[in-house]
């Protein structure tokens, strides 16, 4: 008989990894002993046994059960494939109706020989079991919150490792800290120029990085520099979504940390006015002209990455004209882009792009395929890849077998055991990781034709369109860049998905 398996652990911790790897050798020598053929382990590391949508070995196995590729489904327990018995009992009847029976080994239970009765007392044990876990693990967070615990990770702070409760400050990095409140208190820079102005320093974030805006928004925003840690924002509503609520202001967990402050109480406070202010307005800006920019934030200027900003309707320019917004910052040396672009003018030279593309919609699809191949490989490449590793790991687990057998007859003592499957396993796990990334590759070749389809009806979509919206350009278009002497490309979403593509036929370019 073909028989596949599932198991599944539910973190990443290493002593769970091992218990997988467990799993998946118990299943290989079970199938052996009865006589029946294992198409394939299905596995899962890391994933919650509550939602089966997040499970992606889970949902391959049952995409591979439609095409008949086994006769049976051997699972080690009910709360290995699912922790919700309404998922439970979805999955089992949709293999039921394929004549596909589950055996579940710790029970010796299948789902042919037994009614959705005793299969729902049994999930729902298993639920009620995970509704039970997910209670002590919110009861120890907040046990935790009430003693001020830290996050892992802040700009300005050190941690140790495994202390939950304490952090260091980091004298280098408060500095910057409180750069970036002064600038944006004492001389009335903005995120974005605070972000350029650490940027020249070469400065770095926590994680090597360059700053962002959204990075600078973030530390001002956090109330940890005034030396008040806050815990308890959200919690988990429901164990089996997963979904988190808001927890009202009044009922967070804040302990007082003076020994942590960098930034004082009052600096922070009006540097959260700002913020708010400044966000009000751009939303209320942003709400009055939502009709009137189509376009947004997609043109960028390709000499200072900048956006583009809309200029008012004019005579010559009744449709409005579109320049570099650095031209009018307060930067030291503002953007030498002078390069205007005239917002009906570049509808028309879009249309005219789009529809070039469908008139040509063969070409475009041979040229687009051919970008895929050459980013992701052919189909026929990936496939004997998978393969030929899969043969690899065939034989690295009929030598753990061996191994195994070996230490059973006594000819190898525990510590070489111990040595040789700690070799086969990193061995083991190099190739598995090289299977996941085949299959992601072959899952974007699969998904191919669909895509290509979608960008033409989004293309479709904007050229029926008299006044195209936002939306309608945001569909299809990533982004339009503009150059000093006025020639513009136009990049659309697909096309920058697959990185280097034949640009001379692919990417609009025309002069405004």
């Amino acid at each position: 008989m073909n028989v596949a398996a599932y198991c599944r652990v539910s973190t990443d911790k290493e002593d769970q990894l091992n218990s997988l790897e467990a799993q998946k050798e118990f299943f290989e020598e079970y199938t052996k002993k009865q006589g029946h053929h294992l198409v394939q382990i299905y596995a899962d590391e890391g994933l919650s046994g509550t939602k089966i949508k997040n499970r992606t070995g889970f949902l391959r196995m049952m995409q591979d059960a439609h095409k008949g590729m086994f006769d049976m489904v051997l699972v080690k327990d009910i709360s290995r494939l699912a922790r919700n018995t309404v998922d439970l009992l979805n999955s089992t009847r949709e293999l039921k109706a394929l004549n596909i029976d589950m055996l579940f080994l710790t029970s010796n239970m299948t789902v042919m020989d037994n009614s959705e009765f005793m299969l729902t007392i049994f999930g729902a044990l298993a639920q009620e079991e995970s509704s039970n876990t997910s209670k002590r693990v919110k009861f120890g967070k907040r046990q935790n919150a009430k003693k001020g615990k830290v996050p892992n990770r802040v700009f300005g702070y050190d941690k140790t490792i495994g202390d939950l409760f304490h952090l260091s400050i980091n004298e280098t990095e408060a500095e910057i800290v409180r750069k970036i409140f002064d600038l944006y208190l004492h001389e009335g820079y903005g995120t974005l120029k605070i972000s350029n102005i650490l940027n020249r320093e070469n400065l770095k974030t926590k994680n090597g990085c360059d700053f962002s805006k959204n990075a600078v928004v973030r530390i001002l925003s956090n109330p940890l520099y005034t030396g008040k840690v806050i815990n308890g924002k959200q919690e988990v509503a429901d164990f089996l979504t997963g979904k988190r609520r808001d927890i009202a202001p009044e009922e967070w967990l804040i302990v007082e940390r003076p020994e942590l402050r960098i930034v004082e109480p009052e600096d922070f406070e009006e540097a959260q006015r700002i913020l708010r202010e400044r966000q009000e307005a751009a939303h209320s800006k942003k709400n009055s002209a939502n009709g009137e920019k189509p376009f947004g934030t997609l043109i960028h200027c390709l000499e200072c990455g900048y956006p583009y900003r809309r200029m008012r309707p004019t005579e010559a320019h009744p449709g409005g004209r579109w320049v570099c917004s650095a031209r009018y910052t307060k930067e030291e040396i503002p953007c030498r882009n002078r390069a205007a672009v005239d917002e009906n003018m570049l509808l028309e030279k879009i249309r005219a792009y789009f529809y070039d593309l469908l008139e040509n919609k063969e070409r475009t699809t041979w040229e687009i395929q051919e970008a895929f191949e050459r980013k992701y490989g052919s189909l026929e490449e990936n496939e004997q890849q998978k393969k030929e590793v899969g043969v690899r790991l065939e034989k690295l687990r009929a030598d753990r077998r061996k191994y195994v057998d070996l230490f059973d007859e006594e000819m190898i003592t525990k510590d070489e055991l111990k040595f040789e499957l700690n070799g086969t396993k990193r061995e083991m796990d190099g190739l598995e990781r090289e299977v996941k990334k085949v299959q992601e590759r072959l899952d974007m070749i699969g998904q191919m034709n669909s895509l290509i389809e979608t960008m033409f009806s989004d293309i479709a979509a904007l050229l029926d369109a008299p006044d195209p919206t936002r939306e309608i350009l945001e569909r299809s278009i990533q982004r339009i860049t503009v150059r000093s002497d006025g020639k513009c490309e136009v990049i659309l979403k697909l096309f920058e998905q697959l990185g280097h593509v034949n640009r001379k036929n692919l990417v609009g370019k025309f002069k405004l």
